[in-house]
């Protein structure tokens, strides 16, 4: 069995360009939009933006992103985590579960608690502590999407 374990991009600059390119792939979103807020994470001091992978021994199984805004129409809820996605190899195996909660925990160390998310998926956020919210128009999108709220209790681990 593989080790798994949860990396930050900011942690891990050599991994920039390969997880870029692993969440180009999922979401089709340009590459050259995740290389440059993957570069913003590294050179900033601000807790946003931010890039998180899933590593089971050298592979990406998991990821997602923290941004300020992820394409909605509530720019007032920030931020934002975004692109989640897990290899469907590595789905129910709690893999998700433990990359929110690090991100969760990660973001309160950095004084912020609340977190939101713009998905589709009904039922599978709630699993992990996560709320409805309201109601979202994603742009682009015919129709709104499900918007969740986090809050996490700083120091929790």
């Amino acid at each position: 069995m593989q080790k798994e374990s949860i990396i930050k991009i900011s942690d891990r600059p050599d991994l920039k360009s390969r997880a870029a390119a692993w969440f180009h792939g999922k979401w089709g979103i340009p590459l050259e939009a995740y290389l440059e807020s993957m570069e913003a994470c590294l050179h900033s001091e601000a807790a946003v933006p931010q890039w998180y992978l899933t590593m089971a021994d050298d592979t990406i199984v998991g990821g997602l992103g923290v941004i300020e805004n992820d394409f909605h129409d509530r720019k007032d809820l920030r931020p934002n985590v975004c692109a989640v996605y897990v290899e469907p190899a590595y789905r129910c195996r709690g893999v998700a579960g433990r990359l929110l909660q690090f991100v969760c925990n990660d973001m309160a160390r950095q004084g912020i608690s609340t977190l939101y998310l713009l998905t589709d998926h009904t039922g599978f956020y709630e699993r992990y502590g996560w709320q409805f919210f309201c109601m979202a128009q994603g742009d682009g999108e015919d129709t709104p999407s499900r918007l969740y709220l986090h809050t996490e209790n700083p120091g929790k681990e």
